[in-house]
C-alpha cells in the first residue's frame, strides 16, 4: 500500500461473512464445552433404516448403566427419532436459562427430537440445513454433565446428515448394525467404508434379526472380510414385543447377548486408548 492509498472499507457482504464466521465459532466451542465432560462418544450406526440399530442403541446404552456407568442417549436420527418410545421415555427434558437437562430412564440420560414433537405421526420434512442446525442447537444447549458414555443413535445412510453428526460429536468409536439379508450386507459394508474414510474405529458389527427366518452368519463373514471384531449376533425373538421397558431389563436371553456385545465393545475400546 503506497502512502496515497487508504484501507479498504469492508464491504456489507465482508462484514456479514466476519459475523458467521464468528457465530460458528462461537457454536463449536459451545459445543466443545457441553460434550467436554463425556469421555467416551459412541454411535451405533447401519447402511439402512430398519435393521434395529435404534433398538441395539437403546439396550447398548440400558446395558452400559446397568453396570454401574454414567451413560447418556443421544438420538441423532432426527427426522425419524424413535428412541424415546423404545426406552420407554415419559417425561421431557427440563429447561432452565436456555439449557435442557435430560431426562433419566433406566439409569440413561435421553435425549430426542420426539420431545419437541407436538404429534409423533407428523413427518419432519427438513433439507439437510435444517436438520444440521437442529443437530447443533440441541448440541449446544443440552446439560450431559459428567458422563462414562454417550450412545448416539446415529441417522442411517452415508449422505451430509450422518457425515455431520459424525464430525460435530467427534464419535470415538462405531458399532454397525446389520441383518442376515444380502443386501442389508452391502449398505453395511458401505457405512463401514465411510467410517474407515473419516480414520475412526469401527469397534465392531452386530448381526440382529438372526436366526431361522431371515438366517445367519452374514454379520460375522462380513466382520471377517474386512478384519473387523464380530460382537455378537442378535436373535429374531418374541421377547422384543415387550414393550414394558428396555428388552435388556425383561429378557435374560437378550440380557445375556447384550452383555457379551458390552465386553467386546469395551475390549476395542481399551485398544483405542
Amino acid at each position: 500500500m503506497t502512502e496515497h492509498q487508504q484501507p479498504r472499507t469492508p464491504s456489507p457482504q465482508d462484514r456479514a461473512k466476519l459475523e458467521a464466521m464468528k457465530r460458528s465459532w462461537a457454536q463449536k466451542r459451545q459445543i466443545g464445552d457441553q460434550l467436554g465432560r463425556i469421555r467416551t462418544k459412541i454411535g451405533v450406526y447401519s447402511g439402512k433404516g430398519g435393521v434395529g440399530k435404534t433398538t441395539v442403541a437403546v439396550n447398548l446404552a440400558v446395558a452400559l448403566a446397568r453396570k454401574g456407568h454414567q451413560v447418556g442417549l443421544m438420538d441423532a436420527d432426527i427426522d425419524c427419532p424413535n428412541v424415546v418410545p423404545v426406552i420407554g421415555a415419559q417425561e421431557p427434558p427440563e429447561s432452565s436459562d436456555g439449557k435442557l437437562f435430560p431426562p433419566i430412564v433406566h439409569g440413561v440420560k435421553v435425549l430426542s427430537m420426539t420431545f419437541f414433537q407436538e404429534n409423533l405421526e407428523e413427518a419432519i420434512i427438513w433439507r439437510g440445513p435444517m436438520l444440521h442446525n437442529a443437530i447443533n442447537q440441541l448440541l449446544q444447549t443440552t446439560e450431559w454433565g459428567e458422563l462414562d458414555f454417550l450412545v448416539i443413535d446415529m441417522p442411517p445412510g452415508t449422505s451430509d446428515v450422518p457425515l455431520t453428526v459424525m464430525q460435530t460429536f467427534q464419535v470415538d468409536g462405531f458399532v454397525v448394525v446389520a441383518t442376515p439379508q444380502e443386501l442389508a450386507i452391502i449398505d453395511a459394508k458401505r457405512s463401514i467404508n465411510m467410517i474407515t474414510k473419516l480414520n475412526v474405529k469401527v469397534l465392531g458389527l452386530v448381526e440382529n434379526f438372526s436366526g431361522d427366518v431371515f438366517g445367519a452368519g452374514a454379520g460375522k463373514a462380513l466382520a471377517n472380510s474386512m478384519g473387523l471384531p464380530f460382537l455378537g449376533e442378535l436373535g429374531l425373538r418374541r421377547d422384543y414385543r415387550e414393550k414394558s421397558s428396555p428388552t435388556y431389563a425383561s429378557s435374560k436371553a437378550v440380557q445375556k447377548e447384550f452383555d457379551a456385545i458390552v465386553e467386546g465393545v469395551l475390549q476395542q475400546l481399551e485398544s483405542v486408548e
